[in-house]
C-alpha cells in the first residue's frame, strides 16, 4: 500500500468490528508499516471474528474495552504500557447511535439515545487522549474519524452528526492541550462507506449514490484511501499538521450543489 515506515513506531486502534471497518483497513495500513499494534474490539462477542482477522500476524496484541468506562480505556493503556513500555500512534474510530434516533425527525431524539451518541462517539476520545499522552513520551500522533454531516444535514444521519461536530472540536481542543509535549491529533472526515454502521443509516443509498454524482471526482472513495490517508498523518511527514479535519471524500465537501 505505501513506502511510509514505522518499524519501531507502537500503536493502539480503537474500533474493529469486521472487516469493513475503518479502523481495519487503518490498522492493516500500519501493520503494512512495521506497527507494533494493539488491536482493540468493544466486546466478547466480537472477539473471534477480530481474531480471525489478525491472524497471522506477529506483532499485535487484542485487547477488550467498553469505552462507556473510563477503567476500561484506562486499563488498555496500562497494558500498552506493560508491553511496549510506550506509545507512538493512537486510533479513535468509534461510533454509535441507537437505531431509532438514525430514522424520523432529529427533534424526535431521546434524552438518552442524545446522551448515548455523544457519550460513545465523542466523549471517549477524552480519556483516549488523556491515557495515550503520558505514553508519548517522545511525541505522538492520535487520530480520530468523522464525516461532513458534522457541518451539513445528512437525513438519517441525525444525532451522529452532533456527535462528529462535537469529536471534530475536541480534535482542536486536544491538538492545544497537547501540541507543547509534540503530541499531534487530526481527524479523517470520510466519503460514505460500506461498514456496518452504514447499514443503519436510512438514507446511506442516497447517500452514496449523490456522493458518486455530485463529487468532482464522480466516484466514492476507498477504506484504502482513508487508511493511506490516515497513515500520512499518523507518520512524521505530517509533522507540522495538528487540529486538522481532513476530507477524503474525492471533494463532495466543496461542492455547493
Amino acid at each position: 500500500m505505501t513506502t511510509i515506515d514505522l518499524h519501531g513506531k507502537t500503536g493502539v486502534v480503537f474500533g474493529v468490528a469486521n472487516h469493513s471497518s475503518i479502523a481495519w483497513a487503518i490498522a492493516q495500513a500500519l501493520h503494512d508499516a512495521g506497527v507494533n499494534l494493539a488491536v482493540v474490539y468493544q466486546s466478547e462477542r466480537l472477539k473471534d471474528r477480530v481474531e480471525k482477522l489478525v491472524e497471522g500476524w506477529d506483532n499485535v496484541t487484542l485487547l477488550e474495552c467498553d469505552v462507556t468506562d473510563d477503567a476500561n480505556i484506562k486499563n488498555v493503556f496500562d497494558e500498552m504500557g506493560k508491553r511496549f513500555g510506550s506509545l507512538s500512534i493512537a486510533i479513535h474510530s468509534v461510533a454509535y447511535a441507537h437505531k431509532e434516533d438514525l430514522d424520523g425527525e432529529f427533534s424526535s431524539t431521546s434524552r438518552k439515545g442524545f446522551q448515548d451518541a455523544l457519550d460513545i462517539s465523542a466523549y471517549s476520545l477524552l480519556p483516549v487522549a488523556r491515557y495515550a499522552a503520558p505514553l508519548m513520551t517522545e511525541g505522538g500522533s492520535i487520530l480520530a474519524v468523522t464525516f461532513e454531516a458534522s457541518q451539513r444535514v445528512y437525513p438519517g444521519y441525525n444525532v451522529m452528526g452532533t456527535a462528529k461536530a462535537a469529536l471534530e472540536n475536541e480534535v482542536r481542543q486536544i491538538a492545544s492541550d497537547l501540541g507543547q509535549d509534540n503530541i499531534r491529533i487530526n481527524a479523517v472526515s470520510a466519503g460514505p462507506l460500506d461498514t456496518l454502521s452504514s447499514r443503519a443509516i436510512s438514507h446511506y443509498r442516497d447517500m452514496k449514490r449523490i456522493h458518486r454524482e455530485r463529487s468532482p471526482m464522480r466516484r466514492n472513495i476507498t477504506a484504502e484511501e482513508v487508511a493511506k490517508t490516515a497513515l500520512f498523518l499518523l507518520s512524521d511527514m505530517a509533522s507540522g499538521i495538528t487540529g486538522e479535519i481532513v476530507h477524503v471524500d474525492t471533494g463532495y465537501n466543496i461542492m455547493g450543489i
